[in-house]
């Protein structure tokens, strides 16, 4: 692909006016904005193509990226999206837990729909999640020791808290028997006293069956399992590759900059990528920022843009907002420019792709909230006390809709002027251009500008 040969800047907008050949640098990460569910599975798998690496930096299988390929749809949960492709290698750092059924489960729906996962790489150092995590996650849950804060029970805080605690478990494990019997006897010894005498669950695991289900997973996944993965990310560093970090969930569940504690168990936000890669800052050059032209989140906590009633249940049926994952129905609110605005700063957001704008058409007129008041003043950073932030009510500014079908639309200048103006406001309120814009869930409905 060729050079670009005129950029023009308009209004928050970076148009490239010869194609998208020069958009990618070395090292892009790309991160959710809001609350998860932006869309990034999308952006990630349209992006990919231009990769030569796409790496999974955190979480687990508690979020789900949807691809639609033709007339296939794929979720995955673990895998990278860049494995639809065969020249892109893919890597699942050391900062995610996985849980080995699900892992194997989605290999073998990707092989029947006949795509080889053959370029995907595991770290040896990334962390196991057992049934003994999951379990304790269910019982914390329905004790509700610090509130419900409606998590997945996938399992994925008990195997970070393991992680953290330096009696987890890793990939590089399944294959010393030796050690992995000691570690699982200790674990057991102590999952199963807590969930029955703290938890009062009634449970027992089988050392030796755990140990050989889990010697089995390691003969299965052995030919993806790289010792080193942040050598072979290094490598392609140093051979200038094309890399894309892609995390999970989004900048407002960060366990240090979210809304705690309704949050996820490892950090989502680009800084993340640094260490569940094991990449330097100064290598990283484009951070692009997922962001929904309206704003969902799943399960509880605070949600100051939330719509009510009718709106609400209208907004969900068109976009499908339904968990990926869960099925769960996602909550629906107005954009909000103070997250959008705090998602910009922690993570250095340089460009935004605004996904699913298209189920907005048909609305006479869009709030977007500017700012918050709190004790009768306006703010415009965002609280991350929710006792704070659930005495704070929206500002809204009110903007005309648009009636057009936009779907079909594929580039910029046949948006209809207030779909454009909207585009418009949120690259203000973010204080970043606009670079993609996602009309509808197909590949090919994207306007790259």
């Amino acid at each position: 692909m060729g050079g670009l040969t005129h950029r023009v800047e308009k209004r928050g907008f970076d148009i490239l006016t010869n194609g998208t050949a020069g958009f990618f640098m070395t090292v892009n990460i790309i991160v959710g904005t809001q609350w998860g569910d932006e869309g990034k599975g999308k952006i990630t798998d349209l992006l990919s193509v231009d990769m030569d690496m796409v790496v999974r930096y955190q979480g687990g299988n508690n979020a789900g990226h949807t691809v639609v390929i033709g007339d296939n749809t794929f979720k995955l949960h673990l895998i990278p999206s860049g494995v639809f492709y065969k020249n892109v290698l893919c890597v699942i750092g050391n900062g995610v837990v996985i849980d080995l059924a699900v892992l194997l489960a989605e290999l073998e729906t990707l092989k029947k729909k006949g795509i080889s996962p053959d370029n995907l790489r595991i770290s040896s150092q990334a962390h196991i999640i057992f049934k003994y995590h999951r379990d304790l996650d269910t019982a914390q849950e329905e004790k509700k020791e610090a509130g419900r804060i409606g998590t997945t029970s996938r399992g994925i805080g008990p195997c970070y808290v393991d992680k953290y605690n330096r009696r987890g478990i890793r990939i590089g494990d399944l294959y010393n028997e030796k050690v992995l019997r000691s570690k699982l006897a200790w674990n057991l010894e102590e999952k199963e006293f807590m969930l029955n005498k703290f938890y009062g669950m009634k449970v027992s695991y089988d050392l030796e069956k755990l140990v050989a289900e889990c010697l089995g997973f390691g003969r299965d996944i052995k030919k993806y399992v790289v010792e080193e993965s942040t050598s072979v990310i290094h490598k392609a560093i140093k051979e200038k590759k094309s890399i894309l970090m892609e995390g999970a969930q989004g900048t407002m569940l960060d366990v240090d900059h979210g809304t705690f504690p309704y949050v996820t168990s490892s950090n989502p936000i680009s800084g993340g990528a640094c260490t569940g890669a094991g990449i330097p800052p100064n290598a990283v050059d484009k951070i692009i920022g997922v962001v929904k032209a309206y704003v969902t989140r799943v399960g509880g906590g605070p949600f100051p843009t939330e719509i009510e009633g009718k709106m609400q249940d209208e907004l969900r049926e068109k976009g499908g907002e339904y968990g990926a994952t869960t099925g769960r129905p996602r909550r629906c609110g107005w954009f909000d420019g103070v997250v959008m605005k705090h998602a910009s700063k922690i993570n250095g957001l340089t460009d935004l792709a605004v996904t699913k704008i298209d189920v907005l058409s048909g609305l006479d007129k869009i709030k977007i909230c500017t700012a918050y008041e709190y004790n009768g003043k306006k703010i415009y950073d965002f609280p991350t006390d929710i006792h704070r932030l659930a005495k704070c009510t929206p500002v809204y500014e009110e903007v005309p809709g648009w009636s057009e079908d936009i779907t079909k639309v594929s580039t910029y200048e046949e948006l209809p002027i207030n779909c454009k103006k909207y585009l418009e406001k949120m690259a203000e309120l973010a204080e970043c251009k606009v670079s993609m814009v996602s009309v509808g869930p197909k590949r090919k409905q994207i306007i790259k500008l």
